[in-house]
């Protein structure tokens, strides 16, 4: 058994888990949908884009123009998130004799608890700008798209 048909039997029995990504999941709806005789449009990613699309549609071409500049900032900007990953531990590094004495007094589990928070602060923030980066990206392309059938980009 490859790797593909062991995701294909975890999926089928723990439902959607994949370790290929959001497009595999999509793919696997999909492929389910036209073999339960559905109609695409049944797929909820699907009608989010559908519905996604059908707003800036409705939105006149200069209005949508400006909110494609917007997008392009933000799909551009670095982000709240990075520089807060970047700059706590600078700022912890300023305060490193009296937070070192805190978190390794004797006997203490401080820095346990320290390291979990931080970790999973970091990690957390670092997948949210990922996924904030991502559905900016899908908001900037639906734009760009109706702007081309438009002409006006």
């Amino acid at each position: 058994m490859d790797i593909g048909e062991a995701s294909i039997a975890i999926e089928g029995k723990i439902g959607m888990f994949s370790l290929r990504g959001d497009a595999h999941k999509i793919y696997v709806q999909l492929k389910n949908a036209v073999a339960n005789d559905q109609t695409l449009q049944q797929i909820k990613a699907l009608e989010e884009v559908h519905n996604i699309q059908c707003f800036y549609k409705s939105i006149e071409t200069n209005n949508l123009k400006i909110i494609y500049y917007r997008m392009l900032k933000e799909k551009n900007g670095s982000g709240i998130i990075l520089i807060f990953v970047t700059a706590v531990p600078w700022f912890l590094f300023l305060f490193s004799s009296k937070l070192e004495k805190f978190l390794f007094e004797e006997g203490s589990l401080h820095w346990l608890a320290f390291g979990i928070i931080y970790i999973s602060i970091l990690f957390i923030s670092v997948i949210l700008q990922f996924r904030e980066k991502a559905w900016t990206s899908f908001h900037v392309e639906i734009i760009k798209d109706i702007l081309d059938e438009r002409k006006e980009i």
